[in-house]
């Protein structure tokens, strides 16, 4: 029996990542994302599989990354697989984000467990801990201090370093450089160019599809932690304050 012929995509950040995976065959593209995302995204996915000489109706799955990450990114990337998955009549993989840049962190040398950071914006990170408990199959650890949230959460970098301090582990992924000042006493090795890109999008979805992790994809939701996107003229002021007082 053949390998079973997957999409993966992830528009969490401000790169597009796409993958088609058939077994130990990948296909990766990586495009400007952020508010192109809705644009570019169907037409990257018909290159893609012209490249690979695949129709659309030759997948067995499609996967995305649900976040968290960028609010209009995360609804281009479920909107999208949703569509596709309903028209095709496909099963629809739901990836963490977090977990996907985990993933090309220890594609990188980093260890089995992962802090995994994306900039969050407004002074903030979005982060989790995750243990890897089989190739491409990523979970929250078993043995964490009292009071380190397991789930993708908002933090503040003065809470993120209490938390990794709690929990050391490896840091990984762009919510490193984006905050590196305000991390620079946390414990563990860096790979800040640990991004959701398509070898570990590939390798998720791969190990997602064979434990039949699949969901409805009429019941598909972007993950979005935060529930603000934007903040109002005196929280900026308040926010600038702030800094302006850490830095003193």
């Amino acid at each position: 029996m053949s390998s079973p012929r997957l999409l993966a995509l992830d528009t969490a950040t401000e790169t597009l990542h796409l993958a088609l995976v058939q077994g130990d065959q990948v296909l990766t593209r990586a495009l400007p994302g952020g508010a192109q995302s809705s644009a570019l995204l169907l037409p990257a996915v018909a290159e893609l599989l012209a490249q690979a000489g695949w129709t659309l109706a030759q997948l067995d799955a499609v996967a995305f990354g649900r976040g968290p990450g960028a609010f209009t990114g995360l609804r281009s990337a479920c909107s999208v697989s949703q569509g596709l998955a309903l028209g095709l009549d496909r099963p629809l993989i739901a990836l963490d984000t977090l977990a996907a840049v985990a993933e090309a962190a220890f594609q990188r040398g980093a260890g089995a467990q992962v802090w995994a950071l994306l900039d969050a914006r407004m002074g903030e990170i979005y982060a989790a801990p995750w243990r890897r408990i089989g190739p491409g199959h990523w979970a929250a650890p078993d043995d964490l201090a009292a009071g380190v949230d397991p789930a993708p959460c908002l933090y503040t970098p003065a809470a993120l370093l209490r938390a990794i301090e709690a929990a050391p582990a490896d840091l990984a992924g762009p919510g490193l450089d984006a905050h590196a000042d305000a991390l620079a006493a946390a414990p563990g090795r860096r790979l800040a160019a640990a991004l959701p890109d398509g070898a570990a999008l590939a390798v998720l979805a791969r190990a997602a599809h064979a434990r039949g992790a699949w969901i409805d994809p009429a019941l598909a939701l972007p993950l979005y932690v935060r529930d603000k996107v934007a903040q109002t003229t005196v929280e900026r002021g308040l926010a600038r304050q702030a800094a302006a007082s850490s830095a003193a």
